[in-house]
């Protein structure tokens, strides 16, 4: 394959990996399957109803660590078929292992992905030259676009500014989705280079976008992309207090999505099942939501979605 082209986006054009991009659950049938049927009906409805223009397969929400990688592949052909032409897919194949990741990535290639998530290697608690070494292998793998993925509250490990500005050297090192909390390093790294990058925690949408962020990749965009690009169409338009507005007035949901109760692939479950969308059970070590959080989440999201006005046209079912 020819690797040597680099994928960064002409000015002007739209991000590489859309701007609106949610971090889709993998959907499962009530024993525990994978669900393909489902994520297509999901990955449609999150497009063509809930607006979004990017969908991020297989990353933590989408429960990676408990999919196979037969799964991971069969999952990414799915939502490429159903809506490939109209979002930009981006799939995770991030692992702990150097030669695992480079076959996920070439597999994602081959079936269409238009982009890669890389999570920095976790458990090994490699040094930052091992890390950065792990990443430019993955991204020297395939022609397609890397986004960087810092959560070192999963991983055990923060890639560093001067990391990152290694790594943004690299052609196909195009973003960053940022869950980091550390907006200093944040506006450091967009400052110095050209990353394009996403808040990964929904809290932190509006505050990167005032930085120079790109985009978001959000959990609550499982059950409320409108709403979450209400905000982002808002700051675009150069209303930003009605931009601030909109984004408080998510908070609730953000809140209950991550929560310290449960992972985001537990509750947005569970908000999908209420609304009678393609989810089913996670997998195990996690267990289902139980009545009372089940209770508080349903609470948090027709209290959030009922303000402001603005949020009421959000994606979800009458």
């Amino acid at each position: 394959m020819d690797t040597a082209a680099p994928p960064i986006a002409a000015p002007g054009a739209p991000p590489l990996f859309g701007r609106t991009a949610v971090a889709m659950i993998t959907p499962f049938t009530p024993d525990g399957a994978l669900d393909p049927d489902g994520a297509q009906r999901l990955a449609t409805y999150l497009v063509d109803d809930g607006g979004c223009d990017g969908l991020v397969l297989s990353g933590t929400t989408g429960e990676s660590p408990t999919t196979s990688d037969a799964e991971k592949e069969t999952l990414l052909r799915a939502v490429v078929e159903a809506v490939g032409d109209r979002a930009r897919i981006t799939a995770g194949v991030g692992t702990s292992d150097t030669r695992q990741s480079v076959a996920l990535a070439r597999s994602a290639e081959r079936a269409g992905a238009h982009g890669l998530l890389v999570v920095t290697p976790y458990y090994s608690r490699p040094t930052q030259e091992s890390v950065a070494h792990h990443l430019s292998t993955v991204a020297d793998a395939t022609g397609l676009p890397v986004m960087l993925y810092d959560i070192p509250a999963r991983t055990g490990l923060a890639l560093t500014t001067q990391t990152l500005l290694r790594l943004s050297d690299h052609p196909r090192v195009a973003a960053v989705k940022d869950c980091g909390y550390d907006l200093l390093k944040s506006a450091k790294v967009l400052a110095a280079t050209n990353l394009a990058y996403y808040a990964g925690c929904d809290e932190q949408i509006l505050p990167l976008l005032a930085i120079g962020g790109t985009g978001c990749v959000t959990t609550t965009g499982n059950v409320a992309a409108r709403a979450v690009r209400s905000v982002q169409d808002a700051y675009d338009a150069g209303a930003t207090g009605e931009a601030a507005r909109r984004h408080l007035g998510l908070v609730p949901l953000f809140e209950a999505d991550t929560s310290s109760d449960a992972p985001g692939s537990v509750t947005v479950k569970a908000l999908l099942n209420h609304l009678e969308l393609p989810a089913g059970p996670v997998r195990g070590p996690l267990l289902d939501a139980g009545p009372e959080l089940t209770t508080r989440l349903k609470e948090a999201l027709w209290t959030t979605l009922g303000r402001p006005a603005a949020a009421t046209a959000a994606a979800v079912p009458e």
